[in-house]
C-alpha cells in the first residue's frame, strides 16, 4: 500500500513544494519560539518557547514515528535555511573521512540529554531560544562549506534519534518494481536529474544523505525528504506501509551505510537510545532526586550538580549497558554453544532494544504531552496579547491543561507493554538468523533483558514526576 498512490494524500506529498511549505511551518513556529523565549516572561508554563519545545514538540515527534515516520526531519526548518544560505554559498569541500559516522551525533545526543538535565533547560525559556538559534546556525555553516546532507547524516543529534525510531515506525520510502531499475542507467534517486544526461546543471537533487534506493533497506539515515520522488524519471518510489522493526532482522548490506552489525558507531547509537529513554525519564522522578542528593553528600563529598550528574550519565549511558549486555551475551553463547565472541553477539541482538527504547520514549514524552496539551491555549493567548497589547484571543484560560497524570498512566504502560513485545518478537526472529539448533536458547538472555528492562520502565513511569512546563 502506498500513501503516494492515497487521494489528497498522494498529491500533496508529490507535489514539488510539499517539504518546502512542511519547512515553512516549522519556520515559523520555531520564530515564534525564538522570539517569544528572549521577550517573553521568564516562567517556563508561561512562555511559548519552553511549552512548544519541551512539551509539543517531543511528544508529537515520538507519536509521529510510531504512527507514520520521520516527517518531521521531513520538515526541517534548519534544512529549508541552510538551503537558502546555499543559494548565496555553494558548498565546495567533503565532509572528512575520520568523521564520517555517527560517533560525533552520538556524543552531542549524550550532550544535549546531559545539558537538559544539568541546567533544567525546561525551565529556560531564554536558554531554549539561544539552543535553537545554535542549531539554526550550526546547520547553516556545515552545510554551506560542506556537501550534501553533513550536518544531517553525521551531526544533527535529533536526526539520529529520529533515524533510530524510526526503524520501528510503519512507514519506508522503496522502489516499487525491481526490473525498472535494473534497467535505469542514470541513478536520478541519488545523482539527481539533470535537463540533459551530460549536463553539469541538476534540475531536481537527489538524496543528500547518498542513499541509492534499489540498494536502500529501511528507515536508517532517511529523512523522508521524498527528493528521490521528484528525482526520479520512472515514478518508481513508493512510501510504502510495511511490518515495523522488519529491517531491524535485515543485516544484508546497505547503500550509504554497509551492514548493520558491522556499523559499531549506529548500534552505540541505539545503547544510548535504548539505555537514555530509561535515564532520562528516571532523572525527574523523586527517588532520582533522592538518589542524587545521597550520591553528592555521601560519595562526593557534597559536589555540585555537574559531577553528580556526570557520575549518573557514566553509570547510565556507559557502566550499566555494557554489563547488561555483556552477561546477556555471555548467556546466549553458553546456553545455544554459539561459537562467536561476546562482542559478536551484541552485535547481531542489540538492534532487537530499539522498539522497546521507543516505547520507553513514548511512555515519557507522551505523559508530558497528554498532561499539558491544552497548556498551548492560555500561552498563545497571553502571548498574542503581550505583541498586540489587547486580549485578542480573550483572557489567558490558565485552568486548561489536558489530562489528569492517573489517567495518562495507561497509555504509557500500553506503549511500554507494545514496545517490549515488539523487541521480543524481533530477537525470535534473529535468534533463527544467527543460530538454527538453538535458537530459542540464544534468545532467551536477551527476552530477560527486555523484561528487566520493561519492568525498570514501569516502576520510573509509576513513580511521581515533575510537571515540567505545564505549570501543574
Amino acid at each position: 500500500m502506498d500513501l503516494l498512490r492515497w487521494p489528497i494524500i498522494g498529491p500533496f506529498l508529490r507535489w514539488r513544494h510539499a517539504r518546502t511549505s512542511l519547512q515553512l511551518i516549522f519556520l515559523l513556529l520555531a520564530v515564534v519560539v525564538v522570539i517569544h523565549g528572549l521577550t517573553g516572561p521568564d516562567l517556563a508554563s508561561n512562555n511559548l518557547a519552553t511549552v512548544l519545545t519541551w512539551v509539543h514538540y517531543r511528544g508529537l515527534l515520538v507519536v509521529a514515528l510510531l504512527a507514520a515516520g520521520n516527517f518531521f526531519c521531513a520538515g526541517c526548518p534548519f534544512v529549508r535555511v541552510r538551503d537558502w544560505g546555499r543559494w548565496v554559498r555553494a558548498p565546495r569541500l567533503s565532509w572528512p573521512a575520520r568523521w564520517r559516522g555517527k560517533w560525533m551525533a552520538l556524543v552531542l545526543l549524550a550532550t544535549v540529554l546531559f545539558a537538559y538535565e544539568l541546567f533544567d533547560l525546561w525551565a529556560l525559556p531564554r536558554a531554549t531560544a539561544w539552543l535553537v538559534l545554535v542549531y539554526f546556525a550550526a546547520a547553516l555553516v556545515v552545510d554551506m562549506l560542506f556537501r550534501g546532507a553533513t550536518f544531517c547524516k553525521h551531526l544533527c543529534p535529533i536526526g539520529q534519534f529520529n533515524f533510530v525510531a524510526s526503524m520501528a515506525s510503519p512507514l519506508e520510502v522503496r522502489i516499487r518494481e525491481r526490473s525498472t531499475c535494473d534497467s535505469c542507467r542514470t541513478a536520478d534517486c541519488v545523482a539527481g536529474r539533470r535537463p540533459v544526461p551530460a549536463s553539469p546543471v541538476v534540475s531536481q537533487r537527489g538524496c543528500e544523505l547518498g542513499l541509492f534506493l534499489p540498494a536502500k533497506v529501511g528507515n536508517l539515515d532517511c529523512t523522508f525528504c521524498l527528493d528521490c520522488v521528484q528525482a526520479c524519471p520512472h515514478d518508481n518510489v513508493a512510501l510504502a506501509l510495511r511490518v515495523p522493526a522488519l529491517e531491524l532482522l535485515d543485516d544484508s548490506r546497505r547503500s550509504a551505510i554497509g551492514r548493520l552489525t558491522r556499523r559499531t558507531d549506529i548500534l552505540a547509537l541505539v545503547v544510548v537510545f535504548v539505555f537514555g529513554a530509561l535515564l532520562n525519564a528516571f532523572a525527574m522522578t523523586s527517588p532520582a532526586v533522592a538518589l542524587m542528593a545521597w550520591v553528592s553528600s555521601v560519595l562526593l563529598g557534597g559536589a555540585g550538580d555537574l559531577a553528580m550528574l556526570g557520575l549518573l550519565f557514566v553509570v547510565g549511558l556507559v557502566v550499566m549497558p555494557v554489563a547488561l549486555l555483556a552477561l546477556a551475551a555471555d548467556a546466549s553463547r553458553r546456553l545455544a554453544r554459539l561459537d562467536l565472541t561476546r562482542v559478536a553477539v551484541v552485535r547481531h541482538f542489540v538492534a532487537a532494544l530499539v522498539p522497546l527504547g521507543l516505547g520507553v520514549w513514548l511512555a515519557h514524552y507522551g505523559f508530558h504531552l497528554l498532561v499539558g496539551v491544552l497548556v498551548i491555549v492560555p500561552v498563545t493567548q497571553s502571548a498574542v496579547g503581550e505583541w498586540l497589547g489587547a486580549p485578542l484571543l480573550g483572557a489567558p484560560l490558565w485552568t486548561w491543561a489536558g489530562l489528569r497524570p492517573g489517567a495518562v498512566l495507561p497509555w504509557q504502560l500500553g506503549f511500554l507493554a507494545l514496545g517490549a513485545c515488539g523487541s521480543v518478537a524481533t530477537l525470535l526472529v534473529m535468534a533463527e538468523r544467527v543460530v538454527s539448533a538453538r535458537p530459542a536458547r540464544a534468545a532467551a538472555p536477551w527476552i530477560v533483558l527486555v523484561v528487566c528492562l520493561f519492568v525498570a520502565a514501569v516502576w520510573v513511569m509509576v513513580q511521581p514526576m515533575e510537571m515540567r512546563g505545564t505549570g501543574l
